[in-house]
Order: structure tokens, then sequence, then C-alpha cells
């Protein structure tokens, strides 16, 4: 389906101006990655030692990309794309690889990264196509997954008098 000019500009800026994107693909749930918008498309960079997993992602599948609004945290759009695997070494992976490489903070290995993500990580393009014309009710929140982990304890019985000092005096 073809976009019209104002979706493909929405789709467009709203991506430039994120630097996450919530991608759900054919099973589980929706996933924050960190991309770069690099030639009319989203791209990650991930699969590999130290960068983030790209599960479900698979070469010439679908996808549905949601971005939210940096100043409020609401989605303000969301659009179907069709998932491109980029080869390392070719001319679309290396442009790609340029913009990443711009993006990608805190890169263990600096200037070497390219080498890196050829060997042991995938490139993936997201190609926009139609953009979702419903607006969602609900608050789209998704509940934590289970994890055996936990932070809630009870608060220790010198805290207070340490935060707030004697009341006594």
């Amino acid at each position: 389906m073809t976009q019209s000019p104002l979706d493909r500009a929405l789709v467009e800026e709203s991506a430039k101006k994120s630097g996450l994107v919530w991608v759900r693909g054919a099973t589980g749930p929706d996933r924050p990655l960190w991309h770069v918008w690099h030639e009319g498309a989203v791209h990650l960079l991930g699969d590999g030692p130290g960068e983030q997993p790209l599960p479900g992602l698979v070469d010439g599948g679908a996808v549905t990309v949601t971005v939210r609004s940096k100043d409020k945290g609401g989605r303000l759009v969301a659009w179907s794309a069709r998932v491109v695997e980029l080869r390392p070494g070719g001319e679309e992976w290396t442009a790609a690889v340029a913009a990443l490489k711009g993006k990608r903070l805190n890169a263990p290995d600096g200037e070497a990264a390219p080498e890196r993500w050829a060997r042991e990580c995938r490139v993936v393009r997201l190609e926009p196509g139609a953009v979702d014309p419903r607006v969602p009710t609900g608050s789209l929140a998704a509940a934590p997954p289970a994890s055996p982990v936990t932070t809630r304890r009870p608060v220790p019985a010198g805290l207070p008098r340490l935060l707030f000092g004697r009341r006594g005096r």
C-alpha cells in the first residue's frame, strides 16, 4: 500500500527525532530498539555480542513499528514495515553502517566497530509501509515479563532518622 506525502513526512520526522522505535514482529511483545533513519527507512543493528537483540526480524518478514512522542511519551504514529537484511560489504550496508556508527554510543571497539559488525552482527532495514490510522483508546502499556528479581523490601528502621535527622532536639 502506498503512503500519502503527509504519511511519509510523519513517519520520517517521527523516526528522525526519536531515539527509540518500538518494533513488534509476528510473535512476541513490542521491543524498544535504537535506530537510525537513513535513506527512507529505519536501520537497526543487533544480534551480536554487546548489541541489542533483534528477535523475530527475518529477511522479507513484516513488522509493526511504533514511534512515541519525545515530550509526552504517547504513541505518535505506527506503521507496517518490510524487513530487509543488508549483506555485509554491499553498498547499502556500507552506507547504513556509516550512519549507525555515528549514533552508536559506547561501542567497546570504537573505530573498529564496523569490522566486528560485519563478522558478528546483523544490519536490518525496515522499509515503511502503510500508516495505521487507528487511535488507541487504552494505555498500550504491557505488563512486565515475569522475573524472580525484585526490589521491594521493607525500609530499614534507621533510614528515616538518617534522612530527616533527630526529631528529639
